[in-house]
């Protein structure tokens, strides 16, 4: 039994990876840190950023290492922490590593009862557990507003690493998870959602994407990243840039959360969206036929989202057929054309 304290959204100006700062303002601080020539050991790092760093200990393995938390966007305590533990994670399988370590990562209220903690430590723990991870420590410090998350350790070989770039034209867009976690949090702060309803994008973002990325690596996939706090619409323009290529997206074939349709059909909108905007500003071809309420789910910040995959024509079969096998979800959503930015069609 929880002792009864304020709810751990109240707590926090915004939740989940709506909490991120804009792409724009972000790539200007990575550039200030960049400098010098990077080990020969260190495959990817400032120099080429994606979405872990990942160090070469051997021929035969890579050490994948990522860090991520935020404020926390659900009131059950135990969700909380398996979500943040799951969108952490999630950066070393988008890296095609599997996890093996995790450190806790806590900014927490010292008036918050132990047992609330322990319920945050918890979630994220059995979501380690489950990749096949373990977590092995971690810090706290004292903050006003709540923060978990983790930073996490995993191992890949060198030779089947996947990157944001390497997308080529003629390759099948993937992607792995509906979008509208971010409309769909938000509306349930604003009281527009139920319970119920909150249940899908909460099913979602615990998912973890081990799976997905397992198939994808083991079937030569070598363009992969994770949708997150960007959106759709702004990780897919890494992915184009990294790749000097255009994305090309079917919108009618892109999955929505049903909630999250209705949100955005009511203009709801996470603090991030304006931000994602901005940073995709000049770079996003909208066709007027797409359904209205679209171009808010491409744009809208999510939190432990799926994979985006750029997939080589000639594996899709062998991809759908294992993907059926052992139930991994995903959705054909496009494919990579020449040229640079994003096309959205109807």
């Amino acid at each position: 039994m929880v002792t009864e304290y304020a709810s751990l959204t109240s707590l926090a100006s915004c939740g989940g990876c709506a909490a991120k700062l804009a792409p724009d303002h972000l790539s200007g601080l990575v550039a200030a840190l960049s400098g010098g020539v990077p080990a020969p050991e260190l495959l990817v790092g400032l120099h080429n950023a994606d979405d872990a760093a990942v160090y070469r200990l051997s021929d035969e393995q890579a050490l994948v290492f990522t860090t991520d938390f935020f404020p926390p966007l659900v009131d059950d305590p135990y969700l909380y922490g398996a979500i943040s533990a799951a969108n952490a994670m999630s950066d070393v399988f988008a890296m095609g590593g599997r996890v093996i370590l995790a450190l806790n990562i806590a900014a927490l209220p010292e008036d918050m009862p132990t047992e609330i903690v322990n319920e945050i430590f918890r979630g994220g723990a059995d979501k380690v557990r489950e990749a096949g991870g373990m977590v092995a420590g971690g810090h706290t410090i004292r903050d006003v507003e709540p923060k978990y998350g983790m930073a996490v350790a995993g191992l890949a070989h060198p030779d089947r690493l996947a990157v944001k770039g390497g997308a080529r034209p003629g390759d099948r867009l993937l992607l792995t998870k509906p979008l509208g976690a971010g409309v769909t949090i938000t509306g349930r702060r604003m009281g527009l959602v139920a319970d119920a309803e909150l249940e899908e994008a909460t099913r979602w973002m615990t998912t973890l994407n081990d799976r997905a990325s397992r198939l994808f690596i083991e079937q030569g996939v070598r363009s992969l990243t994770d949708v997150t706090g960007f959106g759709l619409i702004g990780h897919a323009l890494e992915m184009a840039g990294a790749s000097g290529t255009r994305f090309v997206f079917e919108g009618s074939a892109i999955p929505l959360q049903s909630t999250a349709i209705r949100m955005a059909e009511a203009d709801v909108r996470t603090s991030g969206d304006a931000r994602n905007r901005r940073s995709a500003q000049g770079k996003v071809t909208m066709d007027q036929r797409a359904a209205p309420y679209l171009e808010i789910l491409l744009h809208d910040p999510q939190t432990s989202g799926g994979l985006l995959a750029a997939v080589p024509p000639a594996s899709l079969g062998e991809i759908r057929e294992q993907a059926a096998a052992e139930e991994v979800a995903f959705w054909e959503v496009g494919e990579v054309a020449d040229g640079s930015g994003i096309e959205v069609l109807p």
